[in-house]
């Protein structure tokens, strides 16, 4: 499986590809790994292939929200690589998948050797903050089920129509009640958007998903444009329609 699976490799000119190239390796994430917890050092940086890692915050009563995606658009561990720093979330595989895997000190190190690769990464973290704050405003003004569509299209961008998601996984990455994902799951399969069994989501019509989501898939897909600069991205992002 090749590196260039990752969208921000991809990019990497031949001659900053070549010199991380021999540190890289293929590791496969299974559902539920932790890749770090909160106030944790992060020591390796992760480019996924396939697969989804969440972004989660606790709160102290027991309490999780997810705060942002990551898949094969991004990277995880690279801000806090170049600045030394330690994670501010609990990160977790939410989707199982495929990713290529370098230690910190080696991408701290060719990014020092490279404005070109810590430009790149620095890119992909502003549209990461620019994620999560769209996050916040939507968990804070919009609807249950807009938000939970809106929710389906980037996991169906980064993996694709089938996720592996109980209704309780998925209440608690949205910070709501499992009742409340229940009623909009059983109004989303009624209208025949969705299946759902066994802790299994299959999208079924990704158009009627869109017309029934809030607008923040579409600023977060403007985000990611304007800052790449790329038709290449708009074909990634559009790659699981």
């Amino acid at each position: 499986m090749p590196h260039s699976n990752n969208f921000l490799l991809r990019r990497l000119d031949r001659f900053i590809y070549e010199s991380i190239a021999p540190h890289l390796s293929i590791a496969h994430l299974p559902q539920g790994e932790v890749l770090a917890e909160t106030h944790q050092r992060v020591e390796k940086v992760y480019f996924p292939h396939t697969g989804i890692i969440s972004c989660v915050v606790e709160t102290i009563g027991g309490g999780a929200i997810e705060t942002g995606m990551i898949g094969n658009d991004g990277v995880f561990g690279a801000s806090q690589a170049l600045d030394d720093k330690v994670s501010l979330n609990h990160v977790v595989m939410q989707v199982p998948g495929y990713a290529s895997v370098i230690s910190s000190d080696h991408i701290r190190k060719a990014a020092d050797e490279s404005p070109a690769l810590r430009g790149l990464l620095m890119k992909y973290e502003q549209f990461f903050l620019a994620q999560v704050q769209q996050t916040a405003a939507c968990n804070a003004i919009h609807q249950v089920l807009p938000r939970t569509c809106k929710w389906l299209l980037r996991m169906n961008d980064l993996t694709g129509p089938d996720l592996p998601l109980t209704q309780e996984f998925l209440a608690q990455m949205m910070g709501v009640t499992r009742s409340s994902v229940t009623g909009v799951a059983s109004e989303l399969q009624k209208a025949g958007m969705i299946t759902y069994s066994r802790g299994r989501i299959h999208i079924e019509n990704l158009e009627q998903i869109r017309e029934r989501a809030c607008e923040c898939d579409g600023d977060v897909r403007s985000h990611y444009r304007r800052i790449f600069h790329s038709n290449e991205a708009d074909v990634l992002l559009g790659s699981r329609h």
